[in-house]
């Protein structure tokens, strides 16, 4: 049997695209890439075989994107920009550096986490893809 080929997602990067320049989110502690998912359509007829449903392949979705980073208060704050256009290009750099998804979304939500005396600050900042993503070689 061949040797694992998993990886950490130890430094892993996400994104906001401005033509060929991505700026990097700083302090990302967690990433989820958007999913791909794909509708049925049924297609049953009144001479289905054995009287079972039919289906067939429908339109596909890019789904939503989350990251959590530590957050430090700025008066220019990258994902507050992001969210006040409502939408732009994004990036998620894998960690071999090599790899990346990139994909046009909407941004739905950036939620400051509770600010508390014995934790660190946090922040919630979500995508909803649009289009088809794509996996690009990074030189």
């Amino acid at each position: 049997m061949p040797a694992t080929t998993a990886d950490l997602g130890y430094g892993a990067r996400f994104g906001i695209k401005d033509g060929s320049d991505v700026d990097y989110v700083a302090e990302v502690t967690s990433l989820t890439p958007p999913s791909m998912a794909r509708d049925t359509v049924e297609a049953t007829h009144l001479e289905s075989p054995d009287a079972y449903k039919e289906f067939i392949a429908g339109l596909k979705e890019t789904g939503e994107a989350s990251i959590t980073i530590n957050y430090a208060p700025s008066a220019s704050d990258a994902l507050v920009t992001a969210f006040e256009a409502g939408k732009g290009n994004f990036r998620i750099l894998f960690p071999s550096g090599t790899l990346a998804l990139d994909f046009a979304g909407i941004v739905t939500g950036y939620e400051i986490g509770d600010l508390v005396a014995t934790d660190k600050m946090s922040g919630t900042f979500t995508v909803k893809g649009t289009g088809k993503a794509s996996f690009v070689a990074v030189p």
